[in-house]
């Protein structure tokens, strides 16, 4: 399969924002909190089955044991950091994209269904929270049938997006065949959506994701050097969408924020996005959108494949 290096060009697509809006503002919170690899789940993918990465604290256990304590940061995100994100969300007016792993919804129905209740899009995110390199196709195309049941399920709605954890040359031809998705984010390529080609030829329209404006900077193991001060994250939050606004006036953007409950949830670090919303909400032109939103304006409006 091809590479494309070229994208848009000298034809990068004026592509007009519902309203006028010269840049579109996509949030999005990962809900992982129950489907990450443990013990208790069997997991022998990693020497090391407890999950090593975007927590506070690496493991001090080692092996193939159970670390209480990293477990707790873990639960951290769904017990208190959902409801303090979703406070501010609804306090803004802003509606966000949840990354859902179909295991951690199941674990918290509670949470899952005010995804929706808010008024939130709740996105395919995986059955476990696991990357797919180490998987067989079958088991790959498996763990996206399930994912994709068990948000339904959860949330009451089927996920019309989807992002992989680790994603594959054949991830999107597996979800081609799963059916119903109209977009994925598993592409860092590009400041607005595209078609991407699959391995078996054929397209599917990717919103770009990405990891300079995410939290997972606050991450403290090498080789991540993290935020040691909440307000680091505000800066590039804030450097990101001067940029990207100023580019709007003729090229209207999209810019992706990427958060975690277990990391953005924390006070501290909750108080910065709160700080980027009411900051962006200062300029004219922003559009606070869910990516399922941004994707069907693109299907109806941005170029062909």
């Amino acid at each position: 399969m091809a590479r494309d290096l070229v994208g848009y060009g000298r034809t990068y697509p004026v592509v007009g924002w519902p309203h006028g809006a010269r840049i579109a503002i996509s949030i999005v919170v990962h809900f992982e909190e129950g489907a990450e690899s443990t013990p208790l789940n069997g997991d022998s993918l990693v020497e090391n089955a407890t999950e090593g990465i975007l927590i506070d604290q690496v493991s001090q256990v080692g092996g193939r044991r159970r670390d209480e304590r990293i477990e707790s940061m873990y639960e951290y995100g769904s017990r208190c950091g959902f409801w303090r994100l979703a406070d501010i969300f609804d306090a803004c007016d802003v509606k966000v994209t949840f990354f859902c792993a179909g295991q951690a919804v199941e674990r918290n129905p509670i949470v899952a269904r005010e995804i929706t209740t808010r008024g939130h899009e709740a996105c395919g995110h995986g059955y476990r929270w696991l990357p797919y390199h180490a998987f067989s196709k079958e088991e790959e195309a498996q763990d996206i049938r399930t994912g994709l049941d068990a948000v339904e399920k959860a949330v009451g709605q089927r996920p019309l997006g989807w992002h992989s954890r680790a994603a594959t040359p054949r991830t999107r031809s597996l979800l081609l065949e799963a059916g119903g998705l109209l977009y994925d984010s598993d592409s860092y390529g590009d400041d607005l959506p595209y078609f991407a080609r699959t391995d078996s030829g054929q397209t599917l329209l990717t919103v770009p994701y990405n990891t300079d404006v995410n939290d997972d900077k606050f991450w403290i193991a090498p080789p991540a050097a993290g935020f040691t001060n909440p307000d680091a994250f505000s800066s590039v939050m804030k450097a990101t969408f001067d940029r990207l606004w100023a580019e709007g006036a003729t090229h209207p953007k999209m810019m992706s924020v990427g958060l975690h409950q277990r990391i953005s949830g924390r006070p501290s670090r909750a108080r910065q996005i709160e700080r980027f919303i009411h900051y962006a909400r200062g300029f004219p032109g922003v559009w606070f959108a869910r990516r399922i939103d941004i994707a069907r304006w693109w299907l109806q409006h941005g170029p062909k494949p």
